[in-house]
């Protein structure tokens, strides 16, 4: 599991030898069956969390009690309630496993010491948070801007292995859809 872990790394930074173990050393293995839970609503949230294997999502719930999914995460991605994780405050999001998954988790303490003794990870650890601020903005844009049929379009051609490992109900609800709709426009756009 390390492997990918380390390997994901090293698509980005250029690592030592000797920053192999500290790596490993620093992070938790977990495995995750379907539907069990890495985070709920009111706990605080210690680690980020990488995919080795599996799918898991994140949501919270509105106010008028609806299931909102606001992010998917599959092999060699990271999840974690990132505000909630850097201040150590409680989180209003759930994290779950979709299927069963390995999961690598580090904690604030080992995150921080890893990065004192590995400056290659902050390297790595900004470009993943570049990313995952692009990807945010522009899907706030799509929301503003695109159709809700094109926001499908756009999500199905970009993310084909989401469409095929999640749901329907799922992906309805993070695209901002009923599953009626997504049922429409599946077969309205098929392949």
């Amino acid at each position: 599991m390390y492997t990918k872990l380390i390997n994901h790394i090293q698509d980005y930074v250029q690592l030592q030898e000797s920053d192999l173990r500290l790596i490993e050393n620093s992070f938790e293995m977990m495995s995750l069956q379907n539907k069990a839970y890495l985070l709920r609503e009111g706990q605080t949230c210690r680690c980020l969390y990488f995919v080795a294997k599996g799918c898991l999502r994140m949501h919270f719930y509105t106010a008028a009690g609806v299931e909102q999914i606001t992010q998917f995460a599959i092999e060699n991605w990271w999840i974690a309630d990132y505000a909630g994780f850097m201040r150590q405050t409680v989180s209003e999001h759930n994290i779950q496993a979709i299927e069963k998954s390995e999961i690598l988790a580090i904690n604030l303490h080992a995150y921080d010491a890893l990065l004192e003794e590995v400056p290659a990870l902050e390297r790595y650890f900004r470009i993943m948070a570049q990313r995952a601020l692009g990807a945010s903005q522009y899907r706030l844009k799509q929301i503003y801007d695109m159709s809700k049929e094109d926001i499908y379009l756009h999500f199905r051609d970009s993310f084909p292995e989401f469409v095929q490992r999640v749901p329907q109900y799922m992906l309805a609800s993070f695209l901002g859809l009923s599953p009626e709709y997504l049922s429409t426009l599946r077969k309205k756009h098929v392949r």
